[in-house]
């Protein structure tokens, strides 16, 4: 435990923050970070504030619904009242984005620390990646997102944890319209479960656990999971020897005196932070991080236009896609219409790559476009006016590379899936002789028609079936 004897905390922090700079700890950050202000300006948690406003639209009561099981509170009521838990997520998903939080202030703290390069979050929202695009890339979108669900296992990168561009894994699911992401207690359940299953065990991402120092920090597990939890991390007795540590900071665990007994007798590198919230825990930790790093402060004060050139240019790598995913190929010149698609499909939870910045040629953009396109599970290249008048640009490459990879796929299984938003007559058009092959969808002005959005889906859907061996 972290004792309030000032030496031994200097020697404590000395030491965190020694690890820190070796890239040796990984973050580990939960709900209780979620602070938010609501209609009167005061904070309150996010999990408490969308848990309410679920229960209005679910139309069951919310009384008792400010825990950290709130959510599960509010579905439980709906499921005893005769709902389906697979309509709770799409509305969740629903509230979010009409409820558009901003970032807290403890997260941007963290994203501030440079030397943290793989965040693992349990929670289901965006707002760490947000977090770390805002402070470190100006609020481009470079940060790479993984998601772990049991009907969609994905594992760390082997690369990940020395690449320049920072990761962040979400443990127990991401948003979507789909139920692949906790808000039950069942949930919870099922997730941890599969992580045991051999086939399903995100193995990369466990063995960077296992062989680094974690903060746990505003994760509120119950006692049961906090020790199930160090247990999967650690890979091993929780009594036998290591060099590793762990340091949990919440509101619960130091007040908890069964599970502070168990962590001391059997867990002996687990210290829990006994002086005060996780919130005082990363000011503590932010405020001894910058002032060891004043280069670091300035350029979390600054924004982007402080750091030195080459960490701008080596934080450019682009994410991977994950199966299942939609890659939107577009001229600069139709980029509202690239738009209107991608918030069409990202609406119905569907993963869509749109570069919305426009980077120019060259090596390594040329990988990151062969690695998102050699990922991605349907092509979607916008064809009109601009394409045909258009000799050159980076959409005949991208179209050239999907061409090059749908010889690979079967005929009977769909890859390219041309839109055009103008009248090009398709016998004229200026694209790749296999694009000629396959249907065509017609969405002038790349205005997304309810039909075209349903096929997506559907798409999807199949695809994923075919990815579980159920077609």
């Amino acid at each position: 435990m972290l004792q309030p004897a000032a030496p031994a905390q200097d020697f404590f922090w000395d030491d965190l923050l020694e690890y820190i700079e070796e890239r040796r700890v990984i973050p580990i950050v939960g709900a209780e970070l979620l602070a938010v202000p609501d209609a009167s300006g005061a904070d309150v948690s996010l999990m408490a504030l969308l848990a309410t406003q679920l229960a209005a639209r679910l139309r069951v009561p919310a009384d008792d619904c400010g825990g950290d099981d709130a959510l599960h509170t509010v579905v439980c009521r709906y499921l005893q009242r005769g709902g389906r838990r697979e309509e709770i997520y799409p509305r969740i998903r629903s509230l979010m984005k009409e409820l558009a939080p901003v970032v807290p202030r403890p997260l941007r703290q963290l994203a501030q620390i440079r030397h943290f390069n793989l965040f693992v979050t349990t929670t289901f929202d965006s707002l760490l990646a947000q977090a770390i695009d805002e402070e470190r890339h100006g609020g481009a979108p470079r940060t790479q997102s993984i998601a772990y669900a049991p009907n969609h296992t994905q594992d760390l990168p082997a690369e990940a944890r020395s690449s320049a561009t920072p990761t962040v894994f979400h443990l127990l699911g991401r948003m979507s319209a789909s139920p692949d992401y906790v808000i039950t207690e069942e949930d919870t359940l099922e997730f941890f479960t599969c992580m045991q299953s051999e086939s399903k065990r995100p193995s990369v991402l466990l063995d960077e656990l296992k062989s680094s120092h974690l903060l746990l920090l505003g994760n509120s597990f119950p006692d049961w999971l906090t020790r199930f939890f160090i247990r999967i991390a650690k890979s091993g007795r929780l009594s036998l020897q290591r060099e590793e540590l762990e340091v949990i900071a919440d509101r619960s665990s130091a007040h908890d005196p069964k599970l502070v007994l168990f962590l001391r007798n059997f867990s002996y590198r687990t210290q829990v932070y006994e002086q005060g919230s996780a919130t005082d825990f990363i000011q503590e930790l932010s405020d001894r991080y910058l002032a060891r790093n004043p280069g670091v402060a300035a350029a979390a004060t600054d924004g982007p236009a402080a750091l030195a050139p080459n960490a701008m240019e080596v934080s450019a790598e682009l994410p991977a896609m994950r199966p299942g995913s939609v890659f939107i190929s577009y001229s600069r010149a139709d980029s509202a219409a690239g738009k209107k698609l991608h918030g069409a499909l990202e609406a119905t939870g569907i993963d869509v790559w749109f570069d919305q910045r426009q980077l120019e040629g060259g090596d390594d953009f040329d990988s990151q476009i062969k690695k998102n396109i050699r990922s991605c599970s349907y092509f979607v290249p916008i064809i009109s006016a601009s394409t045909q008048s258009r000799h050159e640009g980076y959409f005949r490459l991208e179209w050239d590379l999907a061409v090059e990879r749908s010889r690979l796929i079967a005929d009977t299984v769909p890859f390219i899936l041309p839109v055009a938003i103008d009248p090009v007559n398709e016998a004229d058009a200026i694209v790749p002789e296999r694009f000629r092959s396959v249907q065509w969808t017609r969405l002038p002005g790349g205005e997304p028609t309810p039909e075209f959005v349903e096929r997506m889906v559907r798409l999807i859907r199949e695809h994923r079936k075919r990815e579980r061996g159920l077609t």
